[in-house]
């Protein structure tokens, strides 16, 4: 697979080098699974989840895929009261994503997104291209999305 996703096409718009992975495509895999098949440390590769909350307004936050959201902080980190995770049924229509192909670039809508604070300790991270079976690994300074501790 080699196609380029809008993810991709937003990278070069804006001129933020980045470097692609593929895996054989299945939305069933964890992100802990798909490190170990692109063959990097599970703590650099990260999953985008979309939560609702008691607002109505979506938020975005990105954590490493051996860690679980804790929706505590991740509502204190949007001033919320409290924040859950939207239904699966619902994130296509709401994001044009399906399960395991979300990220955190190019969705239909830009909500506010949080990434996990331990991205910045790394020099590259990887997160979904946009499509099951691809994923892009960037510099996680050149995004400009606030960080907080979020697992």
């Amino acid at each position: 697979m080699s196609s380029t996703t809008n993810v991709m096409r937003y990278l070069a718009k804006k001129k933020i080098p980045f470097q692609e992975h593929h895996y054989p495509a299945d939305p069933q895999l964890s992100a802990s699974e798909i490190a170990q098949l692109v063959g990097l440390d599970p703590r650099r590769v990260f999953k985008t989840l979309v939560t609702v909350g008691k607002s109505g307004e979506h938020y975005v936050f990105v954590i490493p895929a051996p860690a679980n959201l804790d929706l505590k902080k991740a509502a204190q980190a949007v001033g919320e009261k409290w924040v859950e995770m939207v239904p699966q049924k619902e994130l296509l229509p709401l994001t044009g994503y399906v399960h395991g192909g979300c990220s955190p670039l190019g969705m239909k809508k830009r909500f506010l997104t949080h990434f996990d604070e331990s991205a910045l300790s790394f020099p590259t991270i990887i997160f979904s291209a946009g499509q099951v079976g691809a994923q892009v690994e960037l510099d996680p300074r050149l995004l400009d999305f606030p960080t907080a501790a979020l697992a």
